[in-house]
């Protein structure tokens, strides 16, 4: 794998290591400062607590837990796709249902969230994964539109919903260092990344295709998304973890053994990363950090 990862101006280290296998399918991957990682298994519905070096432990069951993040307060925020909700597990760890419904019906399945520094949460809610018949959220009166119910939303802090985008699959989501550029990686039958301009208040004001990534038939779809420090952005997709520059030029792919569902930088200097590969997680060591969620520059 090492001539593979042939990266330079990326990788510090080019031989994965593997800290944990046996699951079925591991998503959900999120530092914490404090020195471990969580991730979820989706067929097992349970949420992992990883310390290196030791045995990953069973924090808690969820309803198809998928993406995480924290809010400003450092609560674990979880997209749960099987409750068709986006939930919160408090210091007691008791769980808060921070949104369930749009337009008086339930979500489709709630897949990645993220938080900005004004802490709002922007999380991605596809629809292509639930029955037609049980699709909930009404579209516009007299408009047959399927791409309809697929959104990406945004909760303000003090609870307020609203619809920034529809998407045709909208799946991982990332902000660009300034925050004035929302990631959407778009999945299925066109495989590409979205960029959403933003205005200061975090409202969309034009979209525009970022990356196309579409190649051949090799395993993989865009799906976990994350920037670095620097703004280069990093995609799960065929063949492995995408590398593009801020200006959107392919840069490389990162591969691991297995096929790269969802990543996150972490360790103390934010400069590990840490893949989420199906029945496995990874680590690789990058030359640069990963943007720092809003939550740890509050800790400093």
């Amino acid at each position: 794998m090492a001539a593979e990862n042939d990266l330079p101006e990326v990788l510090e280290t080019t031989e994965a290591e593997r800290l944990a296998t046996g699951f079925l399918f591991t998503e959900g991957p999120l530092w914490h400062p404090d020195g471990y990682w969580y991730f979820v298994d989706i067929r097992q519905n349970k949420l992992y607590r990883l310390t290196p070096g030791r045995a990953p432990e069973v924090v808690r069951d969820t309803a198809g837990g998928n993406g995480t993040t924290f809010d400003l307060q450092g609560r674990l925020v979880i997209c749960e796709g099987d409750g068709r909700r986006v939930s919160r597990i408090g210091p007691d760890g008791k769980l808060e249902i921070i949104a369930e419904r749009c337009q008086g019906g339930r979500f489709n399945r709630p897949n990645d969230v993220v938080c900005r520094s004004d802490g709002s949460l922007y999380f991605t809610d596809p629809d292509k994964r639930r029955p037609y018949h049980e699709r909930e959220i009404p579209g516009p009166a007299g408009i047959d539109n399927l791409w309809d119910g697929a959104r990406v939303y945004r909760v303000t802090p003090d609870g307020a919903l609203t619809v920034l985008a529809h998407c045709e699959y909208p799946n991982g989501l990332a902000f660009s260092p300034d925050e004035r550029t929302l990631y959407v990686a778009n999945t299925r039958s066109s495989k590409y990344i979205h960029a959403l301009e933003l205005d200061a208040a975090g409202t969309m004001t034009r979209r525009r295709i970022f990356a196309d990534m579409n190649e051949g038939e090799r395993a993989g779809i865009p799906d976990g998304l994350k920037v670095d420090s620097q703004g280069r952005v990093y995609c799960t997709g065929p063949g492995g973890i995408w590398v593009f520059t801020a200006g959107g030029k392919r840069v490389g792919i990162i591969q691991f053994p297995e096929q790269a569902v969802n990543f996150a930088f972490g360790g103390a200097d934010l400069r590990t990363l840490f893949c989420c590969a199906h029945t496995s997680v990874y680590t690789l060591r990058v030359k640069v950090a990963g943007n720092p969620h809003p939550w740890y520059r509050l800790r400093r």
